[in-house]
């Protein structure tokens, strides 16, 4: 593997440089310091997304004639290190990441027309329906249904951990449409609009205690709500085969870039804080595990350039999200953990996110949010199907079991 970028790829990596220097503001900046999960307010989203768009880097897993830059997995591998140093707002990935490659896929050219552009420009805001209150990992238990009423679906039941649901404008839904033997065969993918008569919002708050309007997680009830029958994705009743494709697109995230930046920033608190009249970072045994830390999220970085390097010859993750996801989210509570123990007492009075918060922070700048990022990840490993069920699999897909 030749891990040495040419002249081209360093004048590429010049110019996303000058990107993140001229559309990364100070607003911008400021909320990105104070985030625990990554999203920040709606407004400051979709002004970095439309800067983005009007560069054409937007979704750079597109395809050219979709609107994707055309880019080599090396330019992307750029872009999303350069990104991630810079802590630069994510690309929300609901609509762009996830839902795109689906409508692609098994949609009809008048919703890749309808949807795709508007996804671009950010003009449409997107969540994700899939879990339910007695359907998390085990997903083809879902029992929200979608009762066929001749020109429309009349749906009833609920979805929960919707992220960022009360900012969105549609959701796409896994939804029961047949009573079947095999559960997986009654589903289907169906595009509800949020505004729609019969659909609430509720907030779900979590152990970091963000306040109403900033929480990531919420609950969303569907009461009689009408959807036209033109919002089916796919066919009726195959709705878990576009489901199983989405979700490598979920869980085949790049991880290291972030692990670099939280890596880097955990350093800094090691070389300040200090135990026994020495830097932390001089202890052996705190040393051991930083070290050991810093080797694994190596060898995640050398995973995902592989993973990243099939992707050109045109295959699919496949089991390889997987991999990715259980590792990654590993990875990014093995680092939170090692920062909470970093700053010791400062852990304790931790600094909840809330809406307009101007008072200074408890403790040394380094302290501020660490406590409440460390309780935030404790759901990673839970999230987009648990990793007791990535390991599942792992060994039906790669090891044959």
């Amino acid at each position: 593997m030749d891990l040495n970028f040419t002249a081209e790829e360093l004048a590429f990596r010049d110019e996303v440089r000058r990107f993140i220097d001229q559309n990364f503001d100070s607003e911008m900046r400021q909320a990105m310091a104070r985030t625990r999960t990554g999203y920040i307010a709606k407004h400051l989203h979709i002004r970095w997304q439309k800067a983005l768009n009007e560069k054409g880097w937007l979704a750079p897993n597109w395809p050219v004639e979709y609107g994707g830059p055309g880019w080599t997995p090396t330019q992307r591998y750029i872009y999303e290190q350069e990104m991630s140093s810079a802590g630069a707002p994510i690309t929300v990935p609901f609509g762009p990441r996830m839902l795109a490659p689906v409508i692609m896929k098994f949609g009809t050219e008048a919703q890749k027309t309808k949807y795709l552009p508007d996804i671009l420009a950010s003009n449409t805001w997107w969540c994700q329906g899939y879990s339910e209150p007695g359907s998390g990992s085990d997903l083809a238990s879902l029992q929200m249904k979608a009762e066929d009423k001749g020109d429309h679906f009349l749906c009833n039941g609920s979805k929960i951990w919707t992220s960022e649901a009360q900012h969105a404008d549609m959701i796409f839904c896994l939804v029961r449409t047949a009573q079947t033997k095999k559960p997986q065969e009654g589903i289907s993918f169906l595009l509800i609009d949020m505004k729609s008569p019969g659909v609430t919002v509720t907030p779900i708050v979590t152990i970091d205690e963000a306040s109403e309007g900033m929480q990531e997680v919420n609950q969303v009830f569907f009461d009689d709500v009408k959807v036209p029958k033109e919002n089916l994705v796919g066919e009726l009743n195959q709705g878990w085969t576009c489901a199983k494709y989405l979700l490598e697109f979920e869980r085949g995230n790049a991880y290291s870039g972030h692990l670099k930046r939280h890596l880097s920033h955990l350093k800094k608190i090691a070389k300040a804080e200090r135990a026994y009249d020495r830097p932390l970072a001089a202890d052996p045994d705190f040393a051991a595990k930083l070290a050991e830390a810093e080797m694994s999220i190596m060898a995640m970085e050398m995973l995902e350039l592989r993973v990243l390097g099939g992707t050109k010859s045109g295959q699919n993750l496949g089991a390889a999200s997987s991999m990715l996801k259980t590792r990654g989210t590993e990875l990014q509570q093995l680092v939170s953990e090692l920062s909470a123990e970093a700053i010791g007492y400062y852990a304790a009075p931790y600094t909840a996110l809330v809406e307009g918060r101007n008072e200074p922070g408890i403790g040394p700048d380094y302290a501020d949010g660490v406590a409440a990022r460390y309780l935030n990840m404790r759901k990673v490993t839970i999230y987009a199907g648990s990793n007791e069920i990535q390991r599942n699999i792992m060994s039906k897909l790669i090891l044959g079991l």
